[in-house]
């Protein structure tokens, strides 16, 4: 008996730095998440980026069949409503299954560094359907949106802003390029690489 209880005694002893290591582990990771959740804004949504993707992939098919610029006008303008819906139901229902809040001083940080570059976009894109200057409008989005997308993933998770440098780089090589090209860049810009990074926030950041 004494012998048996020895051996266990020794097993119990063996087995303690592992459990040990393993509790440290999960504490730290634990620790890890919780801190970046009250500094970051890690809401942002990969099941809804890829969504506003694929819907931009069908906007650039259909206003590159049209006619008229001003149809091709309205075209990407219900684009940007749709995408901006999707895009905010996405991250109202990723904050929510998180358990965190839109309202949160990351959430705020992340949306006061989106938001100016997109109202620039609202006032270029007067003053360029003003003068009709459609022909440059499709480089300037891609540019500002990318900006917008730079300065509030500063508070988000790491890849944000690299997305948004790709969008910066694909809108200004639209100006080097002929204005035909303008809804090929949408597509490849607001629809392939936001379902390409849609998918590794979607698989890295939960959704």
């Amino acid at each position: 008996m004494a012998k048996l209880q020895a051996i266990k005694t020794e097993s119990t002893t063996q087995n303690e730095p592992v459990a040990l290591s393993e509790r440290a582990m999960d504490n730290l990771r634990f620790i890890r998440e919780t801190m970046e959740r009250s500094t970051h804004f890690t809401a942002v949504p990969g099941y809804g980026g890829m969504l506003m993707g694929v819907t931009a992939i069908a906007a650039a098919y259909i206003a590159h069949t049209q006619i008229y610029r001003r149809d091709w006008l309205v075209t990407w303008l219900v684009e940007a409503c749709l995408a901006f819906a999707i895009g905010l139901l996405a991250m109202w229902q990723k904050s929510k299954l998180a358990d965190t809040s839109l309202l949160s001083v990351p959430a705020k940080k992340f949306a006061f560094g989106f938001t100016p570059a997109l109202i620039c976009g609202i006032a270029i894109t007067l003053g360029l359907w003003r003068f009709e200057h459609y022909e440059v409008m499709a480089p300037v989005w891609i540019l500002l949106y990318g900006a917008a997308v730079v300065t509030g993933g500063a508070f988000s998770v790491r890849v944000i802003p690299v997305m948004g440098w790709i969008f910066m780089a694909i809108g200004a090589i639209g100006f080097a390029l002929p204005a035909a090209y303008g809804d090929i860049l949408m597509g490849a810009s607001f629809g392939l690489t936001h379902i390409v990074f849609g998918a590794i926030i979607a698989k890295r950041f939960g959704g």
